[in-house]
């Protein structure tokens, strides 16, 4: 019975699709100490229902790539890695019980962040007081860093407020007779959406150029024509959404409805998922987003990365998997510099300290943390330009010359 048991639990490993199980997990075959061992054990809840589950599902994809690509290499130590799920529904409340769970039911050696600075909090708050490191995906607003917390990473380059910096850099710089005098600011009601559309308002506010709406909408939203309205009254030179999937499109949609036509029209992460094109029906051309990843760049690991997902999933990766695959690319390097991935409080203080102090070359490009686990690199600006995203910001990675003023809607 015991042999029967162990060949289940074989095969439930197997069967995610995330281990290369080989001939030496059968009963009564060697095993290296690392196997010997058991699975190193990863907790993870994201936002697979409600309001986050579009990209809590990419950053679920992108975790399954590095967990393919490190067990295909012999694990973490020589022990095979084991993803352990949960669905928090992108409730807060849900997020703080899942990891509670994860953490003394599970005993999960690591566990990775979900999506959302609203998530990544209380997320973050109960790994703190268990003493886990806590590498996180998607939670940039500045709140997050705000908490005291010792052992956060926030794995891409910028925090919420700093994801338009080369965006602000350029039109501030525009000469006096171009550059764009009023500008309309939407977002939805999120620590992290709001980040990034106040951080550009408030660089360009103080150059001069003035706010003329400033709306907040709530997560269920689906009505955007109110908020449209108002902008279309305005008139702006710039319209700017503090967005994520849905309501980037449901904006663009009612501001195309309404024959809104700024010079300039930027919306955060939306944009930079393949879906947006087709469901904004061809409204997409010269919109900008901040990115912290392209598909075309060769940072390590990131045409092997790009190649494995279409094979595990069958579309092209994204921005969210590309965050996902960063933290295990941190959570695998920092494991292998000092030797231990146990949940104990020496090792993980160990992970913290090597996270504190180390530059690590990822799919995102280098990343290093100061002392608060904030990034301390920059986003790109991408545009849609003849249908096809083109990275035009900063001149040292374009791959072509930003287009300004946009074509009409």
């Amino acid at each position: 019975m015991a042999r029967v048991r162990k060949a289940l639990t074989i095969f439930s490993i197997c069967a995610l699709g995330l281990t290369a199980c080989a001939k030496t997990d059968e009963p009564g075959a060697a095993q290296s100490p690392g196997q010997q061992q058991g699975p190193v054990k990863i907790g993870i809840s994201l936002p697979l229902t409600g309001d986050f589950s579009e990209p809590g599902k990419g950053i679920q994809e992108g975790y399954k790539v590095w967990a393919d690509q490190v067990n295909a290499k012999g694990g973490l130590l020589g022990r095979k890695v084991e993803l352990i799920f949960r669905d928090d529904a992108s409730d807060p409340n849900r997020v703080s019980s899942d990891y509670e769970s994860l953490i003394t039911q599970d005993k999960v050696n690591l566990v990775f962040g979900p999506f959302s600075s609203r998530l990544v909090i209380p997320a973050a708050k109960v790994a703190e007081s268990y003493n886990m490191v806590f590498i996180e995906p998607a939670g940039a607003a500045a709140e997050v860093f705000e908490q005291g917390f010792k052992r956060l990473f926030y794995a891409a380059p910028a925090i919420a407020d700093d994801h338009y910096n080369y965006l602000a850099d350029y039109i501030t710089k525009l000469p006096a007779d171009q550059r764009p005098k009023t500008a309309a600011y939407a977002s939805l009601d999120d620590p992290f959406a709001q980040g990034t559309a106040y951080g550009l308002r408030d660089k360009l506010a103080a150059a001069g150029i003035k706010t003329v709406v400033d709306e907040v909408y709530p997560p269920e939203t689906t009505d955007f024509a109110p908020i449209a309205a108002k902008i279309a009254a305005a008139k702006p030179d710039l319209v700017v959404g503090g967005t994520q999937f849905e309501d980037s499109v449901g904006l663009v949609r009612a501001l195309q409805e309404l024959k809104v036509q700024p010079k300039l029209a930027a919306f955060s992460t939306g944009p930079t998922l393949a879906e947006f094109p087709a469901a904004v029906k061809g409204a997409a051309e010269h919109i900008l987003s901040p990115v912290g990843w392209s598909a075309v760049s060769t940072f390590t690991g990131n045409q092997e990365m790009v190649k494995r997902y279409k094979e595990l999933f069958g579309g092209e990766a994204n921005e969210d998997a590309a965050n996902g695959y960063t933290v295990g690319q941190i959570a695998e390097a920092a494991v292998n510099a000092v030797k231990c991935v146990d949940p104990t409080k020496e090792c993980q203080d160990k992970l913290t300290e090597h996270i504190r102090q180390a530059t690590f070359e990822t799919v995102v490009g280098p990343l290093s943390f100061d002392d608060k686990g904030r990034p301390e690199q920059a986003h790109m600006i991408q545009q849609y330009v003849k249908g096809k995203i083109e990275i035009v910001l900063p001149e040292q990675a374009k791959t072509t010359g930003i287009v300004y003023p946009k074509q009409e809607w």
